[in-house]
């Protein structure tokens, strides 16, 4: 079968205004990393263009990069147009980890600055489109600077006149469950990304085409990349997965109770990580639950609780004041401006209070989240789950108020749903095992155990969430249900995006939600859902 899918061309609109604090696409993969830090590289040096017109274009290959695409629009001259053909351009093209390495920054006879750079666009099951080109960067009459936004800039041969298509011939192969059972896209929607790049590493073969076309006839102009072989055949036994059929099923009707916003869920084991399930709503597009890359709001707590907790930096039982508002460069607040005047740290966990945690950060070193995360939990580590995925991203906070944020799973801490339910797993039982969908994934991640005490103190603390706090909505499922909710700041403007990560038996779960405002109100119905559909543990 052969798909066709469109890029460089009007696509459906969001409805977002300003600077975006969330990344909803696709994850950063800048290839001149810790130049930037160290003043080294294209973007070094003092005699070169001014460092803020450098600085302009270095920030706007960061958010395009990691499926910012209005914050990287708002860096433009025109930034409705720029975020609609950034997102347009890789999500019509099933664009993955695009990893952008800038060159040397030319000054112009202008005063203009051009910053030439290589794109790699991994095209999702088929290969890594590579080409070359290059921003122009321009001085207002304010002083700021700002990208020339052209549409030769994502790519020399984009134009007003020509666009890119993908060609996909999809191969024929047969997919399994654990236990046998047949899977097949018709059945379960939400698994088509997932099971196209599976059957294109068991060695099918999928073949396929970027090409140029005229906008106004269709017609084929060029083909830019091709990707397989014309020989490539199916693979012939049966590729077997690490998911579950019920579980599958049963995702993928929880996600209707999103109210048709915008949403993905992930459920694993906790004792090896084996994925069970993976939906996306809508189920067509864009694989968020493995994928995206958001802000994980309150969740995070469960890593920065585990981290305040290891260096006994705080008990459950100690008194931690939770008020309404607390300033650290930036005014921050609980949902719904909540406050709980002499609260316990167990209160402030199961209410999620951000204003508590934000007030324990003297409590840990600026690099402690980071490492915490990195060396119990995973995050940010190279998983192979047997297809593209993001694995977190948790940097050292460049100032007071970032790091506040970080507290709180806000500023630049990224997850998605299979970050976030592994992350889960690694709290409840002391262990991090590597998220995996099919059953002989490498594994080259390192990490250390959780101490039994500080995993014993994180199931009570989710459990008493859902007793006494924020996720009661599960109070009354069978079984010892934790959990923990988020509500994670988009902008100044838009809802928050609603975040529920939940643990029972051996299961653990997490679904967020986009724009649905608390994850309590939004998120909780869909995994509610889930866990009262498959009362029991996978076989």
């Amino acid at each position: 079968m052969t798909q066709t899918h469109h890029a460089g061309f009007p696509a459906r609109r969001r409805g977002r205004k300003g600077r975006v604090a969330l990344a909803t696409g696709l994850v950063l993969a800048l290839a001149v990393g810790a130049a930037y830090a160290t003043e080294l590289g294209p973007f070094g040096g003092t005699d070169g263009p001014d460092p803020a017109a450098v600085d302009t274009a270095r920030d706007f290959l960061n958010d395009w990069a990691a499926g910012r695409t209005e914050r990287a629009g708002a860096l433009t001259s025109q930034p409705e147009e720029a975020d609609r053909i950034l997102r347009s351009f890789t999500e019509g093209l099933e664009i993955s980890k695009p990893a952008f390495t800038p060159g040397e920054p030319v000054l112009r006879e202008d005063g203009s600055v051009q910053v030439p750079f290589t794109a790699k666009m991994p095209v999702t099951g088929l290969g890594t489109w590579t080409y070359r080109s290059a921003l122009p960067v321009s001085q207002a009459s304010d002083g700021d600077w700002t990208v020339d936004w052209a549409l030769s800039l994502v790519h020399p041969k984009l134009s007003d006149t020509e666009k890119f298509r993908l060609e996909r011939e999809e191969i024929s192969a047969d997919f399994e469950d654990r236990a046998g059972n047949r899977l097949r896209t018709a059945t379960h929607p939400s698994l088509a990304p997932v099971l196209t790049e599976l059957a294109g590493r068991a060695g099918g073969g999928a073949r396929g085409e970027i090409q140029r076309v005229s906008r106004s006839t269709g017609a084929v102009t060029a083909t830019e990349a091709s990707f397989g072989s014309s020989s490539a055949a199916p693979p012939d036994e049966p590729v077997r997965t690490t998911l579950d059929a019920t579980w599958q099923s049963a995702a993928e009707k929880a996600l209707s109770k999103a109210g048709g916003k915008s949403a993905a869920l992930v459920a694993l084991r906790i004792d090896n990580g084996e994925i069970l399930a993976v939906a996306n709503s809508p189920a067509s597009g864009f694989n968020r639950a493995v994928s995206g890359t958001y802000a994980p709001g309150s969740t995070f707590k469960v890593v920065t609780t585990a981290a305040l907790l290891m260096k006994d930096a705080v008990q459950p039982d100690q008194v931690v004041d939770c008020p309404q508002y607390l300033t650290v460069g930036k005014r921050f607040q609980n949902v719904e401006k909540s406050e709980h005047p002499g609260a316990t740290f167990r209160e402030d966990f199961a209410e999620s209070c951000n204003t508590a945690f934000i007030g324990l950060r003297g409590k840990l070193s600026d690099a402690e989240l980071k490492d915490v995360a990195d060396t119990y939990f995973g995050m940010g580590q190279e998983w192979s789950t047997g297809v593209s995925s993001f694995d977190g991203s948790v940097p050292v906070p460049k100032d007071e108020t970032e790091k506040a944020a970080a507290m709180i799973g806000q500023g630049k801490v990224l997850a998605n749903p299979l970050v976030m339910a592994s992350v889960t797993a690694t709290a409840v039982s002391g262990t991090f095992h590597q998220p995996k969908l099919v059953p002989d994934a490498e594994d080259r991640t390192k990490t250390t155990d959780l101490p039994a005490g500080t995993v014993t103190q994180l199931r009570e603390l989710m459990r008493r969430t859902v007793t006494d706090g924020t996720a009661s909505m599960l109070a009354d499922l069978p079984g010892e249900v934790g959990a923990k909710t988020g509500t994670a700041e988009v902008n100044a403007t838009d809802p928050n995006n609603g975040w529920l990560v939940a643990h029972r038996g051996n299961v653990a779960v997490a679904c967020v939600v986009e724009q649905g405002v608390t994850g309590g109100r939004s998120a909780g119905p869909v995994i509610r859902d889930l866990l009262s559909t498959v009362p029991g543990d996978p076989a």
